[in-house]
């Protein structure tokens, strides 16, 4: 490998990916490295990811950032989980919440007593025992003291660049305008030496950050790397996305709605609602699926639907001698669960583990490229199963879904399931024990027992226990306030239309 010492790092694309990088590693390591991020106005970013999960306040937490003036700047809101609408069938729907159902034991989730109760009568729905749930659906949360970190955001993807490109350059990133022309390489080594952009600049560099999005013009134009490609499993491959102006108050959920080749996102900011429907292009054409996606939109469009193209899968390697790549340069998987900017912290925090500082081994490679192989899988199977474990069969994209193949990884998660209502979680899956088992249930696989030790308790002493944890999650929310009514106290936003959000208040 590369024994050089690391010193000059090399970003090549902003958008989130390329300024989480630069801000991250310029805040944290900083002082010890050069960072610079080549940028070209003239190549728009996809921008569109504009949900996350829990995940983030690691980063967050790292960076130093305040949440109520991320939110604002972002023009932000809570969010809490995920509905899914007619994904069971037309007509049933589901949430899938963050935060932790009810009360594990040390021998079984907290499925196994619910399950036992609703045989006896003894039970509400699943969701009244998680707080987050319960106050998704009754449009209550605050952020408070000592409080579990269990909510996410509903953000602006391009003012969260410009968020994170301000902590890079006050930690000394350079950002070098201009578009790539020609990766240059080493003709002994193969490894990326420079880059030459269009406007006659060269930029040089010992480690090259891909930020490039679905291209991949370094990690796979300049590296030749190669795709795994998921389609098979994953047969969406298109998405058509456009903002309209706000109507009612902001839910502090992501909506999911399947429709009849995809599925469609709805997602609430201070100031606009995010709009999108991803869809299959085998069954579906460009032209449907806008008109598709204008018929199903509540509010005035303020801009043109934009029609996105992607393959879902995973670079062979997300490190490749001396070329990372960070965010869609790495591979996709599609929007559904909101991994997007996850993976891509995922990715930063990574790297920064293992910089390095003395030089590139192999062995480091190896790992790196391990751990995201890992997670990139995990979450697949994850977004596969909603697809998959589904009572749809009223068009052809969903009798596809319902009779494709899968992995041997969820047959085998589903069949435990379904046998003994255990999960079991990989010590750095992203997905817990809560997430599968609200959706495994939600799209209709139920247990069919419950672990022998929950009948160690009598009905009285279950009866007990399960009120007592939905009397708490009860009360909890009720504590909270109305999620607008905070946000508009904690966060608000410092670019949304004062009339427009006077009307929401009303």
């Amino acid at each position: 490998m590369n024994n050089k010492p690391v010193k000059n790092v090399v970003i090549a694309g902003g958008g989130t990916a390329g300024w989480m990088a630069a801000a991250s590693m310029a805040k944290l390591l900083g002082k010890a490295i050069n960072i610079t991020l080549v940028e070209s106005d003239q190549i728009p970013t996809v921008g569109v990811g504009e949900a996350t999960i829990p995940t983030l306040h690691l980063l967050h937490n790292l960076l130093g950032i305040n949440e109520a003036e991320f939110m604002a700047a972002t023009n932000a809101t809570f969010k809490l989980g995920i509905s899914f609408e007619n994904w069971r069938d037309v007509g049933k729907d589901y949430i899938h919440s963050f935060g932790h159902l009810g009360h594990d034991c040390w021998a079984c989730g907290f499925q196994h007593f619910w399950l036992k109760g609703l045989q006896k009568g003894l039970v509400s729905e699943i969701g009244d025992y998680c707080p987050e749930h319960l106050g998704s659906r009754e449009g209550r949360f605050a952020v408070m003291a000592k409080q579990d970190l269990n909510h996410a955001y509903h953000l602006d993807a391009g003012l969260y660049a410009k968020f994170l490109q301000k902590i890079a350059y006050q930690h000394g990133c350079q950002r070098i305008e201009g578009k790539i022309d020609k990766v240059n390489l080493c003709s002994e080594s193969g490894n990326i030496t420079s880059l030459d952009l269009d406007n006659g600049k060269h930029v040089e560099g010992d480690l090259f950050i891909d930020c490039t999005g679905f291209r991949g013009l370094l990690i796979e134009d300049a590296l030749h790397t190669g795709y795994d490609d998921w389609s098979h499993m994953l047969p969406c491959d298109s998405a058509v996305a456009v903002q309209t102006k706000t109507v009612g108050r902001p839910v502090a959920y992501t909506r999911s709605i399947a429709r009849e080749s995809g599925w469609q996102w709805r997602i609430p900011l201070q100031n606009r609602t995010g709009n999108g429907l991803v869809f299959c292009s085998k069954y579906m054409s460009d032209e449907e699926a806008i008109q598709a996606l204008l018929d199903n939109i509540e509010g005035e469009p303020i801009n043109q639907p934009r029609v996105i193209k992607y393959k879902t899968g995973t670079r062979r390697k997300h490190w490749n001698k001396n070329c990372i790549a960070i965010g869609l340069s790495a591979g996709f998987i599609e929007p559904l669960e909101s991994t997007g900017i996850h993976l891509f912290q995922r990715a930063v925090v990574r790297l920064m583990q293992i910089f390095p500082h003395t030089g590139i081994n192999q062995a480091d490679v190896d790992e790196f490229n391990q751990q995201s192989s890992d997670e990139m899988l995990d979450i697949r199977d994850f977004i596969i199963l909603h697809y998959h474990l589904t009572d749809r069969r009223d068009t052809p994209f969903w009798r596809y879904c319902a009779d494709m193949d899968i992995t041997d990884s969820l047959r085998h998660r589903m069949e435990l399931f379904r046998q003994s209502g255990r999960v079991f979680k990989k010590a750095e899956e992203l997905f817990g024990e809560s997430s599968w088992v609200q959706v495994m249930m939600g799209q209709g696989l139920t247990p069919e027992q419950y672990h022998p030790i929950v009948d160690m308790m009598g009905d009285e002493e279950l009866k007990g226990f399960l009120d007592k944890i939905k009397q708490h999650t009860a009360k909890k929310v009720a504590n909270w306030p109305d999620h607008w009514d905070f946000i508009n106290h904690y966060c608000p936003s410092k670019s949304a239309d004062d009339d427009d959000k006077m009307a929401k208040t009303g």
